[in-house]
């Protein structure tokens, strides 16, 4: 992949979320936005933990510079998925906003404490949903310097 004329790298985007419809939503507002960036998705915490260790059939997989998680998953929970990778030496620096429908005071603090780098509510409504996603990309690749891919 080649770096945009604005002189800004594509960055590597985990999505990991088990609805389809909100990868659905995801996926068209990276495409109706022409988001330079590249999105691999994963439905459920195991597959998740298992991209980012390289494990298995994810042996080749390019070291995410974000991850965007829901918390509520199947097989392993997203909070689980965020204490694992905040523990890991070589995962914690990988920025992880949380990207999930509880508004619960509860998951934004542990949340939080878990070390997630943004809590996202998401929108219902289908443009609004797509605005949030637009400004996510926008603030982690024109406003945020990120660390090197290890």
């Amino acid at each position: 992949m080649t770096a945009p004329a604005d002189g800004k790298s594509p960055i590597e985007v985990l999505l990991v979320e088990d609805d389809p419809g909100d990868v659905l939503m995801t996926q068209e507002a990276f495409e109706e936005h022409k988001l330079r960036n590249r999105l691999t998705v994963v439905s459920d915490g195991a597959e998740a933990l298992a991209y980012l260790r390289r494990e298995g059939k994810y042996a080749d997989a390019v070291v995410p510079d974000l991850i965007l998680l829901d918390l509520n998953l199947p097989r392993r929970d997203g909070r689980e998925v965020l204490e694992e990778i905040k523990q890991d030496e070589q995962l914690c620096r990988i920025p992880v906003v949380v990207l999930t429908t509880s508004q619960a005071d509860e998951d934004i603090l542990r949340s939080y404490q878990l070390h997630a780098n943004a809590y996202v509510t998401k929108p219902v409504d289908f443009e609004r949903f797509i605005a949030v996603v637009r400004q996510i990309d926008e603030f982690f690749v024109s406003v945020v310097k990120l660390p090197p891919r290890g």
